[in-house]
């Protein structure tokens, strides 16, 4: 028998614990694969390269509105194509279910996301109904609605200029999108910026997010440049981003992302290096016989400690080469479905911190284990004690 099958059988000795401790190693790294890939998403520094569209906000957040009046000063900015403007409206429906809901122009918004798609008539209704509403594929399957229903929705931000929080909305029109990717991102509520400019309770004329529709990606960066640069020490300065990163920056509202998934990694982590520790602690007690008889056969201290701790290694490699790889296949799945709400890659630095994370998960479970084996006396091990 070869080192390597004599590993591989003291491993697997016992088949259930060894597939079970497997199975949450497999987990954990699963786990981290996806987890790690969420951190270098929200920590990576924004890219401009191949961006068809560029969001402009005031700089402190995008809940801070910018005026109406520079809609004109950034169509005019060399390569901006189009734009449209929108205001977080903050929606609310039933006791206290929070949705994605956003005032807009219907023309702007029909002319910057030719993605989402609808009939040519149910988009001129969203123009021509002061109170109208189009609401995203998804949404409507998911509560039912259909053109002709009335929606109710509650703000949290705008109350009405009479004090109610509680706006009356008549859908006129359902969208969806142009493939797959799209129509995953069709669970919003689009409301006629004009009732909400008119009769919400903090003024007329401002929007607090910008798109611009770009004649040319590769003007990105330079335009981002030349818009926030105009504003710069003024009452309204600006914060142009791509969509990819301003997606991500929303999602940042609910809190620090980056300590949330190293605090649950940190737990992943705790807990799996007790149960492969214990594994490998329990295999050693039930081999110190055989381990005695080893240095009796001639094989040297450190020949044992090698064995005891290519144990550990072959454990943890196994399960985490195959969780990293599911987390590849995953995070493959979810960047489609998602798209650039949630650009997910398992890429390289991934992976390289999940082979640093593999090599001190086995030295912390396996060392000292393995030094009580190298340290064996012979005499003592046969005779029991």
């Amino acid at each position: 028998m070869t080192k390597t099958g004599f590993v591989l059988a003291n491993l697997f000795r016992k088949k259930t614990r060894t597939i079970l401790t497997l199975l949450s190693v497999i987990m954990a790294f699963l786990l981290f694969g996806l987890l790690q890939a969420v951190n270098v998403v929200f920590n990576a520094g924004a890219d401009f390269v191949g961006a068809t569209r560029l969001v402009t906000q005031a700089r402190v957040s995008f809940t801070q509105s910018l005026p109406l009046r520079i809609l004109p000063e950034l169509e005019a900015v060399p390569g901006v194509d189009k734009v449209m403007y929108q205001q977080w409206f903050g929606g609310v429906i039933g006791e206290n279910t929070q949705i994605f809901a956003f005032a807009v122009e219907p023309a702007r918004i029909h002319a910057v996301y030719p993605e989402y798609i609808m009939p040519d008539a149910q988009w001129k209704a969203f123009a021509d109904t002061r109170t109208g509403a189009i609401v995203g594929r998804l949404l409507a399957n998911q509560y039912g609605w259909k053109v002709g229903d009335k929606l109710p929705l509650n703000s949290n931000i705008f109350p009405k200029k009479d004090g109610s929080k509680t706006w009356g909305f008549d859908i006129v029109g359902i969208f969806d999108g142009k493939d797959e990717q799209w129509q995953n991102q069709t669970n919003q509520v689009l409301i006629n910026f004009d009732y909400f400019n008119e009769a919400n309770q903090f003024g007329s004329g401002a929007a607090g997010i910008y798109v611009l529709k770009l004649a040319n990606s590769d003007a990105a960066q330079q335009v981002a440049d030349t818009i926030d640069a105009k504003y710069e020490n003024s009452p309204d300065e600006t914060k142009t981003q791509t969509e990819k990163d301003w997606s991500l920056g929303f999602v940042k509202q609910i809190g620090d992302i980056g300590l949330m998934v190293r605090w649950i990694l940190f737990a992943v982590f705790f807990t799996l290096l007790l149960v492969v520790g214990n594994t490998m602690a329990q295999s050693m007690r039930e081999r110190v016989p055989e381990l005695a008889v080893l240095k009796t056969l001639g094989f040297s201290d450190g020949s044992v400690l090698g064995f005891v701790l290519a144990e550990s290694i072959a454990l943890c490699a196994l399960g985490g080469l195959i969780g990293l790889s599911i987390a590849t296949g995953l995070g493959i799945v979810i960047k489609k479905f998602a798209g650039a709400v949630m650009p997910l890659t398992v890429s390289g630095p991934v992976w390289v911190a999940g082979l640093i994370a593999i090599i001190v998960l086995s030295l912390a479970v396996g060392l000292l284990p393995a030094l009580r084996a190298q340290r064996l006396k012979i005499v003592d091990a046969l005779a029991g004690r």
